[in-house]
C-alpha cells in the first residue's frame, strides 16, 4: 500500500504537473519505474519461484509423513 501510494503521488510530478515539476520528472519517473517492478517482483515472482524451488519437496514430505491405512 505504502508503494501505490507513492507511485500515485509521484504521477503529477512525472506528468511536469505544477510549478518546478520540470526539474523532477526524470527522478518521478525513475521512481515509479523502480517502485513498480519491485512491487511486481514482490508479489508475483518471489512466491512463484518459491513454489517452484520449495513445492515438490513439501508435497513430498506431506505423502511421507502421511500415516499408512492399517489392513
Amino acid at each position: 500500500m505504502t508503494s501505490l501510494a507513492t507511485i500515485i503521488g509521484m504521477i503529477p510530478m512525472a506528468l511536469k504537473m505544477g510549478t518546478g515539476a520540470e526539474q523532477y520528472a526524470p527522478m518521478a519517473k525513475a521512481i515509479i519505474g523502480g517502485l513498480t517492478s519491485s512491487v511486481v517482483l514482490t508479489i508475483f515472482i518471489v512466491p512463484a519461484a518459491y513454489l517452484l524451488v520449495y513445492g515438490k519437496r513439501a508435497v513430498k514430505n506431506a505423502a511421507n509423513s502421511t500415516p499408512e491405512t492399517a489392513q
